[in-house]
């Protein structure tokens, strides 16, 4: 294996490579019920974990779709709209504990950050009943704005990223409010629990002494360095992107972290799906590289941070273009494979394609 920022990476060795930026795209399988995330664990190479919004995860195991979920949890998801099922996070040490983490939507419209583990005598397949709720975040006044992103970070903590709590532009100020968990970026403990909690809080967490905020927060960033102390706060909702979102409520720019990038709604697109920075084998001259979409547009992009900015920003969209019948309007997220290599998930074809050199 191989190390990257920290992630343990299956090892390229024997992979053939292409030079060159030029892209395709290659259908890997279809057939899914409004798939959102995809994900594999450390080092298995062999398998990928398909999120569907309904409440289920399915397994892509050496190129075939399994029949049998690996996870099916639809008795207790509240799926429809931006609600459900909408991401899996393993923990780094999977290949021997077993554990993984699931965010979703319960009945109540609340959001559930869960530990599951899949079985000692199959891991093909999970315990629905080994559920261990970590969070549980109040979001029952509006049906939108979910959030829904988990993903492990070089320090072995669990990021957690939250909408805002609905509706549009956040009318209860749930991203400036410190004492909310909405319109955040969380980071938590899951392998040391104190305080009575589910879980640990990092003591580095910047507000983990301010006693007027909630100390699991950290505030939503576009790039976020692994080596910052945290607390950036980008701004919503009172600016969007590097601008002013309402004037009559004023804009204090004071302090704010601003965006690496931005683009106009009324031109490419009206929500951004953002993606991965491509870490794989076969195209190391785009390692580096920033993959986002636009869900709505289906617009797709790339771009390179270069001192702080994107730069060489390229529209891949006609290249990721795949062969008829198919195709790639609605990305619902990015993919990314235990070598590094990227997929795209197509939401309302039920589709998944993976990122390849053109030929």
């Amino acid at each position: 294996a191989q190390t990257d920022g920290g992630h343990s990476r299956a090892s390229c060795q024997g992979i053939a490579t292409v030079a060159g930026t030029a892209l395709a795209t290659e259908l890997v399988a279809d057939g899914f019920k409004r798939p959102v995330h995809l994900a594999a664990p450390p080092d298995d190479v062999g398998r990928l974990f398909v999120v569907e919004q309904d409440g289920t995860i399915k397994l892509i195991k050496s190129g075939k779709t399994l029949t049998r979920p690996f996870l099916d949890i639809r008795d207790r998801v509240r799926s429809g709209g931006e609600r459900g099922l909408l991401s899996i996070a393993f923990h780094p040490d999977f290949g021997s504990n077993r554990r993984f983490f699931v965010y979703y939507t319960e009945a109540t419209g609340d959001l559930v950050i869960a530990e599951f583990a899949s079985a000692a005598t199959d891991p093909d397949v999970a315990d629905p009943g080994s559920e261990r709720r970590l969070l549980v975040i109040p979001h029952r006044k509006y049906g939108n704005h979910n959030g829904g992103q988990l993903a492990f970070g070089p320090d072995r903590y669990l990021y957690i990223g939250t909408g805002d709590g609905g509706s549009a532009g956040d009318p209860d100020n749930n991203s400036q409010n410190r004492t909310s968990l909405l319109g955040k970026l969380l980071r938590i403990d899951v392998d040391h629990p104190k305080g009575g909690k589910s879980y640990g809080i990092p003591s580095s967490n910047p507000f983990v002494k301010d006693g007027n905020a909630a100390p699991e927060v950290w505030e939503e960033v576009d790039v976020q360095p692994a080596s910052s102390a945290g607390g950036e706060n980008y701004g919503w909702r009172y600016m969007e992107g590097a601008h002013c979102y309402d004037p009559r409520e004023g804009c204090p720019t004071r302090g704010l972290t601003w965006p690496v990038f931005e683009y106009r709604q009324q031109g490419k697109g009206y929500a951004i799906t953002g993606g991965f920075v491509y870490r794989g084998c076969r195209m190391p001259d785009l390692r580096g590289t920033y993959f986002f979409s636009d869900y709505v547009k289906g617009f797709s992009g790339t771009f390179v941070l270069t001192g702080g900015r994107a730069a060489q920003v390229r529209d891949i969209t006609h290249e990721l273009a795949p062969p008829p019948p198919h195709r790639i309007e609605h990305l619902s997220s990015f993919g990314e494979d235990a070598q590094g290599e990227l997929y795209l998930i197509e939401h309302e074809e039920g589709a998944i394609f993976r990122l390849v050199p053109s030929k």
